[in-house]
């Protein structure tokens, strides 16, 4: 087995074995906490520039498969891991987890102390790393991590988003014969989503409540969104710093009450620009599926999927603008507002993901209720 380095920008070097292809790739070095679903973390836009240490100690034993991306491609950079498995057992895998990512081109490595390296980033914050398996020199390796631009300024969503528009139909589809989804009803809202670096899961969610959706570039003009007579604008996921995204953002402002809108992620953070607040980084993030969040209106907590290296500041919020909706509890950060006089909402989480199982998927309804006039 060959050996891969990881090298962080303050000198840190790590040694292990290669897996995936034989390459070397750079990103912003960050940790994600949950126990499964590392194929959705694979193939979220929203890791687009950032290599990803999973906490989880084997990732790989389940394989993977068509069902579970939530893009076209995976968008990682790269992966580090305690062990990986070259062996999947699972009857809904179709392709080892190793020759998934060896398709595109990303490496691996893997045995590392996973729990050292995640304190020493919790400590130190997320820094600017490079994963190789082609170089063995530790200051020739970390001198290139400090060479390649930091997350702040990164206008990564253009990068992600796609080139031309299209329609979106499929709702949810059951993973097993005993879950419970069932059908979607007719379609009666048209929904613009702006993507920014948006999961396919969204896409099906909107549909399973009643939406057919057509799927925008993420410098889609305010007007031509309007031209095509929406019911609702969402507004996606996606990586990066939001603050570069200044056409977005005037966008955003253009269609604040004109339609209403709801917004993810990113989509949040763009909203919280957009109404004259402010962002700011995180010191190393929230990415995990176990964060519990407070919803302010009704009291009551979810547990939820997040990924995110960006926050809104709720300082920064005129609060007789706008309602905060929801906190997390954890560090008490913001995860939800919406405004006081237009349809508006967004949440900073991912309710289009299953960690609680279903806690948050009532939000896709709350959107549905203001497109019909009924919130």
């Amino acid at each position: 087995m060959d050996s891969a380095f990881l090298a962080l920008e303050d000198g840190t070097l790590f040694e292990g074995k290669s897996f995936g292809a034989p390459a070397e790739r750079s990103g912003e070095v960050v940790f994600n906490t949950a126990l499964t679903g590392y194929q959705e973390v694979f193939t979220d836009p929203s890791y687009s520039g950032q290599i990803v240490i999973l906490t989880n100690p084997q990732i790989g034993n389940y394989g993977t498969n068509e069902d579970d991306n939530e893009s076209a491609r995976p968008y990682i950079e790269g992966l580090a891991v305690r062990e990986f498995s070259s062996i999947a057992s699972n009857w809904r895998s179709d392709a080892e987890a190793n020759s998934f990512l060896s398709r595109y081109g990303i490496p691996i490595i893997s045995g590392l102390d996973t729990r050292a390296l995640v304190r020493h980033l919790r400590s130190r914050g997320v820094m600017r790393g490079v994963l190789s398996s082609l170089e063995s020199d530790g200051p020739t390796l970390v001198e290139k991590a400090r060479n390649i631009p930091r997350m702040e300024g990164l206008d990564l969503a253009s990068r992600v988003s796609t080139p031309q528009s299209y329609e979106w139909t499929k709702a949810v589809d059951a993973c097993s014969p005993s879950e419970p989804v069932g059908a979607p009803p007719l379609a009666r809202f048209h929904v613009v989503a702006y993507d920014f670096g948006i999961k396919l899961n969204i896409l099906r969610r909107l549909c399973q409540v009643g939406c057919r959706v057509t799927v925008v570039p993420a410098l889609t003009s305010a007007e031509d969104v309007l031209s095509l007579r929406p019911d609702g604008v969402f507004l996606s996921n996606g990586p990066g710093d939001p603050e570069p995204l200044h056409t977005q953002v005037g966008n955003i402002r253009k269609l604040i009450g004109k339609v209403p809108i709801f917004g993810i992620c990113l989509g949040h953070q763009l909203l919280g620009l957009a109404v004259g607040g402010k962002t700011y980084k995180l010191k190393f993030g929230h990415r995990g599926a176990n964060h519990p969040v407070r919803n302010e209106i009704t009291r009551r907590v979810e547990i939820t999927s997040h990924n995110h290296g960006f926050a809104v500041d709720p300082d920064s919020l005129n609060l007789n603008e706008v309602e905060i909706t929801h906190v997390n509890l954890n560090d008490q950060t913001l995860e939800g507002f919406r405004h006081r006089s237009h349809p508006v909402f967004c949440v900073q989480y991912h309710p289009e993901a299953a960690p609680g199982p279903h806690d948050s998927h009532y939000l896709f309804d709350d959107f549905v209720k203001l497109m019909s006039g009924k919130a």
